[in-house]
């Protein structure tokens, strides 16, 4: 009986004593005529291994270096959680959910550690959602927690990495980790932090999102490096139980005068340009075409630049503000967020209205700050363009205001899931969408739906 090992090298996994016939049937095996060995990418090593075992081979596995965790957490998980823990086991330990903002993903990710009990990198794609992993892991488990990004490069048993910083040392680090949990995984999607994904070799990987899907269809390329959407749940399952009753109201304004004629003047253009170029606005994908065409087109320029100007004449006409000013007044008890899509207009909203403004432009001790005001009580409202939608810990709100965004369904979701934890009075959290009559907005708002 022939035997094969495998080991993990320069992120593939190098495959020695394999027969020529028998590697045709192996998922992804190359030969490496340099080293006279099969290789095989480091995500199908899984595969690979239970592919030989099913020749008959005898497998020496020298690919992991996997210590048993004895590891213990506290959380007791709500039904729902321990439904979809329970649906990525039964799809041996791979797949994503996909499940609301303060829904608890990050219990679920948990008690998978806990399950394994096998040396876990968990990838986030920002400091702030570092912080909050590891602190979350060092209250539950009584082992080192490494970390991987923001100043710090220090490997562990349980280690939180940025996306950054995963990819940079994905093939070094490759083969110590049994567990790999991307958090925000559509992440992933994007072209090179794919490579992380392909160079572990964790036979168990989990994806948490509230939205899964990309428009740009990049979620496919996710779904076969770590498994499919495994377990799904949306807001509205969950909503008056374990996630906060909530309304969706929609507030139509107009445009004044001055702001409609230069709204339809600029529309004009770009759509004029588009009749006489056989452009036709399908995809995100159609729109790149003309960004780049405009690089050599002065006509398709100055139809995107005309075609900014209307959105910048939606996204900040007067009545929104005005509208805002009778919003802001019906709720001044409430904890109010209020999200528009740019910085410069939210400056002009927060000196307009003395509310505190957050954007990337905020230093992280200034928005910890605000939010620690927002979260006492001392500022009922914080307004934000997308700095809040993922990543950062905010606390309960239960208005959101929406004043401007994109069509990204993901977006919407992100920004509904801030109001949605349950408050101590059980009220219901309130969503106002503020869309400009008669534009094209409409339809950004109704594609985000």
């Amino acid at each position: 009986m022939a035997q094969v090992t495998l080991a993990y090298e320069d992120g593939t996994i190098r495959i020695e004593g394999l027969d020529a016939e028998a590697a045709k049937s192996l998922p992804d095996v190359e030969s490496d005529e340099r080293s006279k060995t099969w290789r095989a990418p480091s995500y199908r090593y899984s595969a690979v291994r239970d592919a030989i075992e099913a020749t008959g081979a005898t497998v020496d596995d020298e690919v992991l270096d996997r210590p048993t965790l004895d590891l213990d957490s506290t959380y007791e998980l709500r039904s729902y959680q321990r439904e979809a823990l329970a649906a990525w086991r039964e799809a041996d330990d791979r797949g994503v959910l996909e499940l609301p903002t303060g829904s608890g993903k990050t219990v679920i990710g948990i008690a998978a550690i806990e399950a394994l009990g096998t040396p876990t990198l968990v990838v986030v794609p920002t400091i702030d959602l570092l912080e909050q992993w590891r602190g979350k892991l060092q209250r539950e488990f009584d082992v080192p927690i490494g970390q991987l990004g923001g100043g710090e490069q220090r490997l562990e048993p349980l280690t939180v990495a940025t996306y950054d910083s995963a990819y940079l040392r994905a093939d070094e680090i490759g083969d110590r980790f049994g567990l790999v949990i991307f958090d925000e995984v559509h992440h992933l999607g994007g072209q090179g932090y794919r490579d992380i994904a392909r160079l572990l070799a964790a036979p168990a990987r989990m994806g948490l999102t509230a939205t899964f899907e990309r428009p740009d269809g990049a979620h496919e390329a996710v779904a076969e490096l770590i498994g499919e959407v495994v377990y799904r749940l949306d807001p509205d399952e969950l909503a008056g139980e374990h996630l906060a009753p909530y309304d969706i109201k929609r507030l139509e304004v107009p445009l004044t005068e001055d702001e409609r004629a230069a709204y339809e003047r600029d529309q004009e253009t770009f759509t004029d340009y588009l009749a006489r170029s056989n452009i036709d606005m399908h995809s995100g994908e159609d729109y790149q075409q003309l960004v780049i065409r405009s690089g050599t087109d002065p006509a398709a320029r100055e139809a995107l630049l005309a075609k900014e100007r209307a959105r910048s004449i939606v996204r900040t006409a007067e009545s929104k503000v005005d509208t805002l000013a009778e919003l802001l007044d019906r709720h001044p008890d409430d904890r109010v967020l209020v999200f528009t899509a740019s910085t410069d207009f939210v400056y002009r909203l927060s000196e307009r209205f003395l509310r505190p403004a957050i954007t990337h432009e905020t230093s992280t001790a200034e928005r910890k700050e605000i939010l620690r005001g927002f979260r006492t009580g001392t500022y009922s409202t914080v307004i934000t363009a997308n700095v809040l939608d993922e990543g950062i810990d905010v606390p309960d709100a239960n208005v959101a205001i929406l004043l401007a965004g994109s069509g990204s369904q993901r977006e919407f979701t992100q920004r509904l899931g801030r109001i949605l934890r349950p408050n101590e009075d059980g009220g219901r959290a309130l969503l106002y969408e503020v869309v400009c009559a008669d534009t094209a907005e409409e339809g950004v708002a109704s594609r985000r739906r």
